[in-house]
């Protein structure tokens, strides 16, 4: 599972998860990608199955980038234990996933392959997710009119 090597500080605040994602919302590796089309929190153990799944049904074929970390650590008291005596312990690590940000990517297998491997790595995560292919979020290059005289 992922998790950071070492961190600065052990605990952070909740936070929301505001706006469309400015950053990571192109594919940048592979030929395809797996867009996330809502916020939310995705763990490291999400993150593994899916990462699982699409290995596993590419059959060693191909290569696939993971393009989010779980960076974010979430706290838990122990069950049973008293109201106050300050913040829990972590208990594991999310990843906040803002709507648009390519969160997996894949190169060096046909569509068809990638399209099935995305959808059964998009059925182990907690957002609702899009199939997209990297022409579909390059930027069109429009012409210009060109005024003469």
């Amino acid at each position: 599972m992922l998790i950071p090597k070492r961190v600065k500080r052990r605990m952070q605040h909740r936070g929301k998860i505001r706006g469309k994602a400015q950053k990571g919302n192109k594919v940048a590796y592979g030929e395809y990608g797996l867009v996330s089309l809502e916020g939310g929190r995705i763990t490291s153990r999400q993150i593994e199955a899916a990462r699982i799944a699409m290995t596993r049904f590419i059959k060693r074929g191909g290569k696939v980038w993971i393009d989010i970390f779980p960076h974010k650590p979430i706290t838990k008291h122990p069950a049973e234990s008293r109201m106050g005596s300050g913040k829990g312990s972590v208990e594991y690590w999310v990843a906040e996933v803002k709507p648009g940000r390519v969160m997996f990517e894949m190169a060096g297998v046909n569509e068809d392959i990638a399209r099935e491997a995305m959808r059964l790595a998009s059925h182990k995560l907690p957002v609702k997710c899009k199939f997209v292919l990297k022409s579909d979020l390059e930027p069109v290059q429009e012409g210009g009119e060109v005024n003469e005289g």
